[in-house]
């Protein structure tokens, strides 16, 4: 018999439960309800439910067919109208036989009076039977049987699966380790895998972490609702009407066989509170994909949860979170505390939306581990048993969790490792830095103004040096060619004949004494000596810039020198005149 697909849904009057049987033989099927139980049958198809609430067979019952589709639509009033079935979307949960209820022990012991004779063993003791020595066996030898899995239910389970170990937990040989050592390991292990480095890197640059914080998963978006629904209405039971599940999620929860959990207050205790840590994990993953699986997703919650990679066990709500802190900061990429408080706050709202969101997150696991090869032993050993188990928790107990980890503070000086010395000692070389790097630039400045003014007042000081040497050795060059040109006009023409009188000795001027003396000789005066007539002053003119022409020329000092030599020689020359 096949199992077929099937959803149920309610208004204040009636159940609706549609049942999807294709190529089935509608001419041949069998409708049974009473009470809590439905029964369906349409060959090769089975389907019997227990529902969470009583139906009436009152002949207000419907039912139809859509060939199309291959849907058996079957309306049935309810008992008590305007009843609220909870947990219809619990399919595992509804598949399970209604439980026997008797008030017979579950265990009874038998008196040997009551032992079949058959069974009685009156065959005498072997005294030849083979005999080995004592050898003294070691009580963990003895006692082997480490539990761990859903609610501690499971040992010698790696026994068997040596191989596949190393790529699915950190613990080595579970079965030989007791809680208490698996904790100290951890503890190391986590000690020893967080890099300083990496999370001051993390927390100084944060634009990717920021933009993690910004993304919205499916969850927020229900809880707004419920929110704004419970504002308007303050009504609980609705909620599992804001969470649906795909066919896909509905046919994982067809696949699970439903089983029941002997659990006593210890364990159950444990269940809820690695329910927690495998959330916060869950909660982690999908935030920094922000929704979009990759091949490292079973690597990150597996890693983020103590329970699934240690097999932890818990106390109180408090060690889960510091536990879950430590590790954010030392495995994954993103390594920030801000992740670590928001993964909390979203865990928060899929327990106050109820099990139909703590189930949808579930399933998700569920699919993640089974599509990774090594990572589907987790499932057999804790997820499956989940999905089935929260099917029949109460709302409540999730809402009193939720609470438990509201109430929860976490600092970083919890987690034990330093961070906010580390913090401190990063902050305080940032500024260092930046104190040394505007010092570096003032000087520079400095400097540069300094070179430039240097430079200025150079360049000013050359082009004034230059500028007055030019206009000197231009005013000497205009001077030197005036003067000449002027003094060579004024010789040529009728002084031309008498250019040879003058003489320039040591750059002064004196008449020639060869013509001096001819006159004389001839008894002429020395006015004669002037053939052309021209006056004297003229001549005395002409001598004046004859000697200014050569002073201008002439180094400092030595004008001065040759006219006093000058003088001389006209003094010696007066009295031979």
């Amino acid at each position: 018999m096949l199992t077929p697909a099937f959803d149920l849904s309610q208004d204040p009057d009636f159940l609706t439960i549609a049942i999807r049987v294709p190529y089935a033989r509608v001419s041949e099927f069998d409708v049974y309800f009473e009470g809590s139980d439905f029964k369906f049958y349409a060959k090769p198809y089975f389907l019997r439910l227990t529902l969470p609430g009583r139906i009436v067979e009152n002949g207000s019952e419907q039912g139809s067919y859509d060939a199309d589709k291959g849907i058996f639509t079957i309306c049935l009033p309810k008992e008590t109208p305007g009843q609220h079935f909870e947990g219809l979307n619990m399919l595992t949960a509804l598949l399970a036989p209604r439980k026997s209820r008797t008030a017979k022990p579950l265990v009874e012991e038998i008196d040997a009076s009551e032992i079949p004779e058959e069974v009685v063993d009156d065959e005498e003791f072997d005294w030849e039977i083979e005999q080995t020595p004592y050898e003294e066996v070691s009580e963990s030898a003895l006692n082997p049987q480490c539990h761990y899995g859903f609610g501690n239910l499971r040992s010698g389970v790696f026994q068997r699966l040596q191989d596949e170990l190393n790529d699915v937990i950190d613990i080595k040989n579970p079965d030989f380790t007791p809680a208490a050592e698996r904790r100290q390991k951890r503890l190391a292990a986590e000690l020893a895998k967080f890099d300083p480095d990496h999370y001051l890197a993390d927390f100084f640059e944060d634009e990717a972490i920021e933009q993690i914080l910004k993304y919205n998963p499916w969850w927020t978006d229900k809880y707004s609702k419920m929110k704004a629904f419970l504002e308007k209405s303050q009504e609980e039971e609705n909620h599992a009407a804001l969470v649906s599940f795909s066919e896909e999620e509905k046919y994982q929860l067809r696949k699970f066989v439903n089983k029941s959990y002997l659990l006593d207050k210890k364990a159950c205790r444990q269940v809820y509170y690695s329910l927690i840590d495998i959330l916060l994990a869950y909660c982690y993953e999908t935030r920094v994909t922000e929704g979009e699986k990759n091949v490292e997703s079973a690597w990150n919650i597996r890693k983020l949860s103590p329970t699934l990679c240690w097999f932890e066990t818990w106390t109180n709500v408090h060690e889960i979170m510091v536990s879950f802190g430590r590790r954010v900061l030392c495995y994954p990429l993103y390594r920030h505390f801000k992740l670590v408080m928001k993964a909390c706050s979203d865990t928060i709202k899929i327990l106050q939306l109820g099990k139909s969101a703590v189930l949808k997150c579930l399933l998700d696991i569920h699919k993640i581990f089974q599509e990774n090869d090594p990572a589907y032993i987790l499932n057999d050993l804790y997820i499956s048993d989940y999905c089935v188990w929260i099917q029949k928790v109460k709302s409540k107990k999730l809402a009193a969790l939720a609470e438990a980890l509201k109430e929860v503070s976490l600092t970083k000086a919890q987690l034990g490792l330093e961070l906010e010395e580390l913090e401190a000692a990063a902050l305080l070389v940032q500024e260092e830095e930046t104190a040394l790097k505007a010092a570096h630039s003032v000087s520079g400045q400095q400097t540069l103004c300094s070179s430039s003014e240097a430079s200025d007042s150079e360049d000013s000081d050359s082009t004034v040096s230059s500028g007055n040497e030019d206009s000197d050795s231009d005013s000497e060059q205009d001077e030197l060619k005036d003067s000449p040109s002027e003094t060579v006009n004024s010789l040529q023409g009728p002084f031309l004949e008498e250019s040879s009188a003058f003489l320039i000795v040591d750059g002064g001027v004196c008449r020639n004494t060869a013509v001096q003396e001819s006159d004389a000789s001839q008894g002429k005066p020395l006015a004669s000596s002037q053939p052309l007539g021209v006056s004297g002053p003229l001549i005395e003119e002409l001598e004046e810039q004859l000697k200014t022409t050569v002073q201008v020329s002439e180094p400092k000092g030595t004008t001065a020198v040759n006219h006093s030599n000058m003088q001389e020689r006209d003094g010696r020359q007066t009295p031979n005149d």
